[in-house]
């Protein structure tokens, strides 16, 4: 058999979509730096989008080889590089719950630099967020043999339908001549199995017709016309995040570092048990290092957002990507980080033109949940998939209330009050935000118990609902306080949770004893 190449026909799909999802990040990432931190341009131009780049280089380069050091020694042409980029999750969480409240804090001391101090306090919590991947790296394997994969596959499931696949499709039917328009290329080539005359890639078709569209609905080009692309070369910040560590930021906003290191952990893991359902199986313990190298090589040279791998990588591979897409998607964000082209990008090409490709990988991981578990593991599934419902649920909501004001400067504060209002409509806001904390472990929790229940492995089921009793005492779970502007992960005991799993725990203990097993479908009704 030849061996795969480095670059195939497919690597062009997966290159737009890869590129996209991590552009999306980048637009996002310095629209919030600049507005709501109101970072300087030298700052996030300068400093913060340089260190984006080297982490995405050193991660997306490794897993690119990686992939073709597997499809070498399994001699196979049909391997596909794990995706990778900035973390979606903690970079929200880096903004709102670290940076920002530093930010406000220094504001109301009279420090003379406000901005500086949240990027201390980002570079503190980037670092963290690295070091917990880096020592998770040494258990992942352990964690990842031992933990059923409905549920691992049901919680990425439940975050692509929910945080990815939702909201671009509230996007489409919003603007619906691009979203529509984009979504029937995008069914035709990777459901429909057709492909363009002339070899047209789908995803090149799809985002060149959402371009076109754009413009002529006026939509692009987007604002005012950007200045010339400049040069900022990577600079270490060593100096800077030894000031930063000085600081003592990583004491005060350890309850947000730890969670979210851990998380981000996790999903790495549930990533790569992904593409083994896949049929591409990769090590977890390298793997997952290497992603902690790439957030600590970020904070070293100033960017204060951790990597991650990335989510969906069967619909990359089932657009045809292997190796090469990787690598071309670290070359483009390099480019246009050290040059500060991200502003013409977003200038030119709305993010409209390729959500339909981010819409397909939400769905590709949602139907993969199903058709990579024992059929009947299903109920499994659908339980892991509600506290990421519920986690979006609580995301919209809470949105909805900043939209109104609330939680914004000048604006009535959050607070207990509003689970009185949410339960006047029969809304139990309460359990929600329980829900919302920690939702990826309570995703795992839940879906695995159900898969011992399922086969009767009572023993096992109960363990892991001691698993849930003990992160509940330890609050990494369930637990969550109140600030002004959200309702954030508080790490204080959650004991009604716990006596509540531990509760659990006894059903499925007992089971052995106080039921008989019932293996006529009409025996028990």
């Amino acid at each position: 058999m030849s061996q795969m190449r480095w670059f195939v026909r497919g690597d062009i799909d997966g290159f737009f979509g890869l590129a996209l999802d991590n552009l999306v990040q980048l637009l996002v990432l310095s629209e919030l730096c600049r507005t709501v931190l109101g970072f300087p341009e030298a700052l996030v131009y300068g400093r913060i989008l340089p260190g984006a780049a080297v982490s995405l280089l050193v991660g997306n380069l490794f897993y690119a080889w990686q992939a073709m050091r597997l499809a070498r020694s399994t001699g196979r042409q049909d391997v596909c590089a794990l995706p990778y980029g900035i973390n979606t999750v903690s970079l929200f969480a880096h903004v709102f719950l670290v940076m920002l409240p530093a930010k406000l804090a220094a504001e109301a001391a009279g420090a003379p630099d406000p901005a500086q101090v949240a990027w201390y306090a980002g570079l503190v919590a980037c670092f963290g967020s690295g070091a917990i991947e880096l020592l998770g790296s040494t258990v992942s394997e352990r964690i990842r043999s031992s933990t059923p994969r409905a549920a691992l596959l049901s919680t990425l499931a439940g975050i692509a339908l929910t945080f990815i696949a939702i909201g671009f499709l509230f996007r489409a039917y919003a603007r619906p001549i691009i979203g529509l328009g984009t979504l029937a290329i995008i069914l035709l080539v990777y459901f429909g199995r057709v492909r363009f005359r002339g070899g047209l890639p789908g995803g090149l078709v799809a985002i060149a017709l959402g371009t076109c569209f754009a413009w002529l609905t006026g939509l692009a080009p987007s604002g005012s016309t950007p200045p010339g692309p400049t040069f900022h070369p990577p600079v270490p910040v060593l100096g800077a995040l030894v000031d930063a560590f000085a600081g003592g930021y990583w004491a005060t906003y350890f309850s947000v570092i730890l969670p979210m290191g851990l998380f981000a952990t996790m999903g790495s893991i549930e990533n790569i048990e992904s593409a083994r359902a896949a049929g591409d199986e990769y090590p977890a313990g390298i793997s997952l290092a290497v992603n902690g190298v790439g957030t600590l090589a970020a904070c070293a040279f100033g960017s204060c957002f951790p990597t991650t791998l990335y989510i969906g990588h069967p619909g990359w591979k089932a657009l045809g990507a292997r190796a090469g897409y990787s690598v071309l998607n670290g070359a483009f964000m390099t480019l246009i980080c050290l040059t500060g082209t991200v502003q013409w990008i977003a200038w030119a090409v709305p993010i409209d033109a390729g959500m339909a490709i981010v819409l397909w990988i939400g769905i590709v991981m949602g139907a993969q949940a199903f058709q990579a578990t024992p059929r009947a593991h299903a109920p499994a599934v659908v339980v892991g998939l509600l506290p990421s419902l519920a986690a979006w649920g609580v995301y919209m909501a809470k949105s909805g209330l900043h939209a109104a004001g609330m939680g914004l400067p000048g604006g009535p504060p959050f607070s207990a009050d509003l689970l009185a209002s949410f339960l006047r409509a029969d809304l139990w806001m309460d359990g929600a935000l329980r829900l919302e904390q920690g939702f990826i472990l309570s995703s795992v929790l839940l879906a695995a118990a159900t898969v011992g229940v399922i086969e009767r492995r009572f023993r096992q089921a109960a363990l892991w609902c001691l698993a849930g009793a003990v992160l509940s005492a330890v609050g990494l779970i369930h637990s969550y306080r109140w600030t002004a502007s959200d309702a954030v992960l508080s790490l204080t005991p959650a004991w009604p949770w716990t006596i509540g799993y531990a509760v659990m725990a006894a059903c499925f203990a007992l089971a052995p004893w106080v039921t008989f097993r019932v293996d006529d479908a009409s025996g028990g009704h």
